[in-house]
């Protein structure tokens, strides 16, 4: 394994998020999105990681300077998104949301150019979405990009919803990552009990992935690991912001993978670097050591649906 992992995130967002300390507003500016979140979690639990994006626009030219890992950037016309969170009051209102502009042909094809070169030298290919209203690339790229990644020798983990969840099925992922709420609302579950997710999965695991992994907020996670079911618990921690978690546990899926691990140890990484994530304030953050340390912590029982 090379130990590194190359992840694909067609248009990062410009994140603005208003806190209070000490009784005054206290501004935090950062690059975020699905794809930025992962990309530094996987670094910080050792492996290398290259962030693959399109970037335009002035937000485009903020976050190249904040994005804080490896980055290919194709220059585009179209702006990258953004938004203004206030958290003053404890909870998260969205003050204000810019979505991203689409990709034309000739951007599209120079960041698909240059993400299947990243993806091939790393082994590991992660493909995250653009935010869930936002349409830069067709959803047809993720198919393209897991069948050719993948019958090239990568190993591809996926990290989506709705149809382009549904398109990278097509291309035959190695690892699939979905919510319980993404699983009902995409129909493929009756309902979010664990009978109904189980034939969820299965179905999901009809692309050929040797993983399908299934969080479930503060449930146990169920995955499917190379035709075996477990349920996976983690550590009991104190949640500052739930938001990030599947995202994290994502990303030590991937890592895992690029640092040599059984799908099984890297699943139990997975699970500690989400449980970490939501201890924090900041998105894919958190110590590599802590998560490690947890991952001896986290149990995956054999579940049989008697």
């Amino acid at each position: 394994m090379t130990g590194r992992v190359a992840v694909f995130a067609p248009s990062p967002e410009l994140t603005v998020t208003v806190e209070e300390l000490d009784g005054a507003p206290d501004i935090h500016v950062h690059a975020g999105g699905q794809g930025v979140w992962q990309s530094r979690m996987i670094q910080s639990l050792g492996a290398e990681v290259v962030l693959c994006a399109a970037l335009g626009g002035e937000t485009g030219h903020v976050l190249r300077h904040l994005i804080g890992v490896e980055l290919k950037a194709r220059d585009v016309a179209a702006r990258n998104g953004g938004y203004v969170h206030d958290r003053r009051d404890g909870s998260r209102d969205e003050a204000v949301r810019m979505p991203a502009d689409a990709l034309t042909r000739h951007e599209l094809d120079d960041l698909y150019e240059m993400t299947l070169m990243e993806s091939l030298n790393a082994g590991v290919a992660v493909l995250s979405g653009p935010a869930a209203d936002d349409e830069p690339v067709p959803d047809s790229v993720y198919e393209r990009l897991a069948k050719d990644l993948g019958g090239n020798g990568c190993q591809v983990v996926v990290d989506l919803s709705g149809g382009r969840l549904a398109a990278a099925l097509e291309g035959g992922p190695a690892v699939v990552k979905v919510s319980h709420e993404e699983l009902v609302s995409d129909g493929l579950a009756k309902s979010d009990s664990l009978p109904d997710l189980v034939e969820g999965v299965r179905e999901l695991a009809k692309c050929g992935a040797r993983a399908v992994v299934v969080s479930r907020a503060a449930e146990e996670t169920l995955a499917l690991v190379e035709e075996e079911f477990y349920l996976v618990e983690s550590p009991d921690l104190s949640p500052v912001d739930t938001r990030g978690g599947g995202d994290s546990m994502t990303a030590g899926l991937a890592a895992g993978l690029a640092l040599g691990m059984s799908l099984k140890d890297a699943l139990k990484l997975g699970a500690a670097a989400g449980a970490v994530n939501i201890t924090r304030h900041g998105l894919g953050t958190g110590s590599g050591d802590v998560v490690r340390e947890l991952a001896e912590r986290v149990t995956l029982t054999p579940w049989k649906n008697e």
